[in-house]
């Protein structure tokens, strides 16, 4: 029986290392900012890991442009930087449970 204590303890301490791993990763991914772009990078949207826009960047050539082209490169400006944000996360969470070790002789019941 003792060794199943041990190996409670052993995914215990895994659990609470999991838990401040994912902790620190999400403070990391907040504070992490992407740009995206549209129109040969005449707009510009920066965004941080929790798809907060921090900022936009309009080149003053496309002033002159019409309002919807202007809407949709904005747009496309902004989706290009949703989905660096989503890959980024993807990517460092897909790290993160790659890295995880299971205890020396722990066997899945299955």
């Amino acid at each position: 029986m003792n060794g199943l204590g041990d190996m409670m303890k052993q995914l215990q301490g895994m659990q609470e290392q999991v838990q401040e791993n994912m902790k620190k990763m999400q403070e990391e991914l907040n504070n992490l900012e992407l740009e995206g772009s549209a129109g040969a990078g005449l707009v510009k949207v920066v965004m941080n890991g929790r798809h907060d826009v921090k900022s936009v960047n309009i080149d003053p050539s496309l002033m002159s442009e019409d309002k919807e082209m202007l809407e949709d490169l904005l747009a496309a400006a902004v989706n290009d930087c949703v989905r660096k944000v989503e890959e980024e996360n993807k990517s460092r969470m897909g790290n993160m449970a790659g890295g995880m070790q299971m205890p020396p002789g722990f066997k899945m019941p299955f």
